[in-house]
């Protein structure tokens, strides 16, 4: 197995992603093999790995999966000469109770793989103090080591010899400096980066990005300091899939699934047969069930309402096989989407469901639902770990529900899903939750 390297911070906003894809984009650059992973659950991040590496990036998640489960995922990296995974939040950020591996921090993955941890520090507005944060995050975990960090907004030549002098005297080694530079930032909107998909010059944020790295970093020492990857025995980890032809919703409004879930798919035998909602497109009729994934469908609410093929198409399919939707496929299979602006949009009426975007209100957290009725791939009773993370808010919701829900700390969760059953056999199911796996 590669060595490999955790990229974190103490918070969101330090600069990780910025750090994450100069990496990336910098050792390609050098004709190093790259494997990213994302710590916890995210969409839109892999998807920048993936553009700046050139290989699909996946989700490693302690609370949500077993520890085989981790070590399959980590054995995708073989064939790779460096391993970089991006935390998330702050290295040391999970949830109160341990799920199945951990509670969600990177520091779990760290721990885990063996991997050291290089910690990007936003130094505005102080110097030598910053060595005390990194002190802190050297010492809180001893399975956890520090191998340095990289400063970031950096003011001047003065500021950055007083935050050196500090990491010095605290024994912290300085990997690079990152003067303020906003040009290198990625747009953003509510739910973090808008997609990579969306980004006309995204090769040449990359190539700015990886010119930017390589000139603050030292990249031979960071590839020193990687360690090479442990795992736990990977036997047994198998994902059902939803059926033997997957039809799935993939483009702008549809694209949040994770790249385990697909792989886990195809490794059981499934074909996925990919529809675009947008295009007016149905789902592929000889498939034997249908998966609309989260996304943007608030953003693309007006072109959804007026895809009358898509809409009847759907409902035909449902009417002898399952369809099931998470969050933005969930809310474009109920009666009413709500945009913005207050503006309603038909949607596919499987449910008495109306959501609403126009008073934003942010629903996160991870999630354990047992299923009160059976999803594609998953029996009723089942328990599955997963994440709710969106703003829409339910105005209407009139059907059975899919599952009981339950946050991370035991809490009932009042978003429980829906489901409905159709007379010549089919299903619709659908929930705010999605799946990342199958709890034990």
């Amino acid at each position: 197995m590669p060595p490999g390297l955790v990229i974190s911070a103490p918070a969101s906003g330090a600069g990780k992603t910025t750090l994450m894809l100069g990496l990336l984009a910098a050792f390609r650059a050098q004709g190093l093999i790259l494997q990213p992973y994302k710590c916890g659950p995210d969409y839109i991040d892999p998807a920048f790995h993936a553009a700046a590496s050139g290989r699909a990036s996946l989700n490693l998640d302690s609370w949500a999966m077993q520890p085989a489960h981790l070590a399959a995922l980590m054995q995708a990296a073989d064939g790779a000469d460096l391993v970089l995974a991006e935390g998330s939040m702050g290295l040391f950020d999970g949830v109160a109770a341990i799920g199945e591996t951990g509670t969600g921090a990177s520091a779990d993955i760290a721990a885990l793989a063996g991997w050291p941890v290089v910690l990007v520090l936003d130094v505005s507005g102080q110097a030598q103090s910053a060595a005390a944060t990194a002190l802190g995050f050297a010492t809180l975990r001893k399975d956890v080591a520090l191998a340095g960090v990289v400063l970031n907004r950096v003011a001047s030549p003065r500021h950055e010899a007083l935050a050196r002098a500090g990491m010095e005297a605290a024994g912290i080694r300085v990997l690079g400096a990152l003067p303020r530079r906003e040009s290198v930032a990625l747009p953003e909107r509510h739910l973090g980066l808008v997609q990579a998909e969306e980004q006309p010059r995204l090769a040449q944020i990359l190539s700015e990005m990886a010119d930017f790295i390589a000139a603050h970093v030292d990249l031979k020492a960071l590839r020193a300091i990687a360690t090479q990857t442990q795992t736990a025995d990977a036997a047994g980890v198998k994902i059902p899939p939803p059926g033997k032809r997957v039809a799935l919703a993939r483009d702008a409004a549809f694209s949040f699934i994770y790249p385990h879930l697909l792989a886990g798919w195809r490794a059981a035998g499934a074909e996925i047969l990919p529809f675009s909602p947008l295009a007016d497109e149905a789902p592929d009729a000889s498939a034997d069930a249908c998966w609309l994934p989260g996304g943007y469908p608030e953003l693309h609410a007006g072109r959804l309402a007026a895809a009358t093929r898509f809409r009847a198409g759907l409902r035909s399919f449902a009417e002898t096989r399952p369809v099931h939707g998470e969050c933005g496929g969930y809310m474009a299979m109920g009666e009413c989407l709500i945009d913005a602006s207050g503006t309603r949009h038909e949607m596919a009426g499987f449910f008495k469901l109306t959501t609403s975007f126009e008073k934003r209100r942010m629903h996160l957290g991870y999630r354990l639902a047992q299923l009160a009725s059976p999803i594609p791939g998953y029996r009723e009773g089942s328990r599955l770990r997963g994440h709710e993370f969106h703003y829409a808010s339910i105005l209407e919701h009139n059907e059975a529900p899919l599952a009981q829900v339950i946050d991370a700390s035991g809490a009932t969760v009042p978003e429980t899903g829906s489901s409905k059953t159709f007379g010549g056999g089919g299903r619709a199911t659908g929930s705010f939750f999605h799946l990342i796996a199958e709890a034990t």
